[in-house]
C-alpha cells in the first residue's frame, strides 16, 4: 500500500519513472543489481535486513547508487547511519508528494552538477553540493510547486533561455515566467546572462546554476 503510494508520488515528478519495487532487503539488493538505477529510496523497516544494512551492503560491494532514505525511523543513530552510508536525503513517513519531490530534484541537480567532467572545478563541486544542502525554499504568494518545478525542468538541458522561452516550453505567460525564474536567480539555483542586440533593453537569458 505504501509502496505504490510513492510509486505515484515518484511518476508525478518530472523526469523519474519507477523502473521496480521490492518488499524485502535480499530483493531490493539483488533488484539494484539487475536494474541498475540511477536512486533507491530506502525504507529502515524491512523484514528480512534493515534498510541502514541494505546500504552497507551496497557501500561495501562498491555500489555508489544514489539512496533516499524514506522511513518512520527518527532514531539519531539510524540518521547517523544514513548519513555515513551515503544517503543522500533522509525523509519521515508520513510525507506529501512535494515533500519528495525537491529531493529528488536536488538529487538531480547535484548529479548534473558534476556530469560531463572527469575533474570538475571548484563551482562544479560546489553547485554538487549546493542542491543537498539546500532546504525547499517557500515560494512567494502566487507562485506554485507545480509550475515551478516545471519552470525549473525546462532548463535542465543545460540550454541558455529567456523568459519568453521559457513561458512558451512550460505554457505559461511571459511575466508569469519571469516570476518564477527571477525567484530561481534570487535563490542560486540559476544563473543570468543579459545579452546585448542592437536596440533596446538586454534581453535576460537563463541557465541552471
Amino acid at each position: 500500500m505504501v509502496a505504490s503510494i510513492h510509486t505515484r508520488f515518484v511518476e508525478r515528478a518530472e523526469g523519474f519513472r519507477v523502473v521496480g519495487v521490492a518488499a524485502t532487503g535480499e530483493t531490493a539488493l539483488a533488484e539494484i543489481e539487475r536494474l541498475s538505477p540511477d536512486l533507491v529510496l530506502l525504507d529502515v523497516h524491512l523484514p528480512d535486513l534493515s534498510g541502514i544494512e541494505v546500504l552497507r551492503r551496497l557501500r561495501g560491494a562498491g555500489n555508489d547508487v544514489g539512496v533516499v532514505m524514506v522511513t518512520a525511523a527518527r532514531e539519531a543513530d539510524t540518521v547517523r547511519a544514513a548519513v555515513a552510508g551515503g544517503a543522500a536525503h533522509y525523509l519521515v513517513k508520513p510525507f506529501e508528494a512535494d515533500d519528495l519531490h525537491w529531493r529528488l530534484e536536488a538529487f538531480r541537480a547535484s548529479r548534473a552538477a558534476l556530469a560531463g567532467s572527469a575533474t570538475p572545478g571548484q563551482d562544479d563541486i560546489d553547485a554538487a553540493f549546493a542542491p543537498l544542502n539546500r532546504g525547499r525554499e517557500v515560494l512567494p504568494k502566487g507562485l506554485s510547486r507545480e509550475t515551478a518545478d516545471t519552470v525549473l525542468a525546462a532548463l535542465d538541458d543545460g540550454v541558455e533561455r529567456s523568459a519568453a522561452e521559457c513561458a512558451e516550453a512550460v505554457g505559461i505567460s511571459r511575466v508569469s515566467a519571469r516570476r518564477y525564474l527571477e525567484h530561481f536567480v534570487a535563490q542560486g539555483r540559476l544563473a543570468v546572462r543579459l545579452q546585448y542586440g542592437g536596440s533596446g533593453r538586454p534581453e535576460r537569458r537563463y541557465r541552471r546554476a
